[in-house]
């Protein structure tokens, strides 16, 4: 608790120094493959894929002609069966991303970027041998490549896709640990912000 609460000490202390290239905006993402890993104790283990929408918000500022931050808070979902296994997982997740790019007649601008942060999963399976249910808040990571599209001096577009690893919800039965389920996904997102100066 000590770390978030240093973490966003330290965000609201950089506030002033962030505040001329400031933007705000929403992202919608198609999940190409949202995969739930599941391993059970003595029992079969499968791997379900699904394809899904997702979306989130988006508060960021541009450090320099090259480098911004950004904060991202998005929520996904997947319900999948397998045989008679049924899996229903609700994902929240907390980032917070760093971009390379380059911008080209100050319209395009490709990117690379990175992030870290935290997920909240919510997980239930119901299966003919245990019915569980836990929830978890876990470290989690994703990787970015895509296109920003300046429309305007205020309004961007972008395009992009990403791998995110959201995290791993343990279960248990009658006591012991029974399955782990790794929740990532590879995604194809579509955003657009409003900029601002503060």
């Amino acid at each position: 608790m000590k770390k978030i609460t240093s973490f966003v000490l330290g965000l609201l202390i950089a506030t002033p120094a962030l505040a001329n290239d400031t933007y705000v905006g929403f992202r919608i993402h198609k999940n190409e493959s949202l995969s739930l890993k599941y391993d059970a104790t003595d029992v079969e283990n499968f791997k379900l894929r699904k394809d899904n929408f997702g979306i989130g918000a988006v508060v960021g500022n541009r450090l320099s002609d090259n480098v911004k931050i950004e904060f991202e808070s998005s929520y996904t979902g997947m319900k999948e069966s397998h045989r008679t296994t049924a899996l229903d997982f609700d994902v929240w997740a907390n980032m917070f991303n760093v971009y390379l790019f380059q911008e080209f007649d100050g319209a395009i601008a490709p990117y690379a970027g990175m992030g870290i942060g935290f997920a909240a999963i919510w997980g239930a399976v119901d299966a003919p041998y245990a019915n569980m249910s836990d929830s978890v808040f876990d470290l989690s990571f994703q990787i970015m490549l895509g296109v920003n599209f300046a429309l305007n001096d205020r309004v961007d577009l972008n395009l992009g896709v990403k791998y995110q690893y959201y995290g791993e919800v343990e279960f248990e039965n009658n006591g012991a640990e029974f399955a782990t389920t790794d929740v990532d996904g590879t995604e194809f997102y579509f955003g657009a912000v409003y900029k601002f100066s503060m």
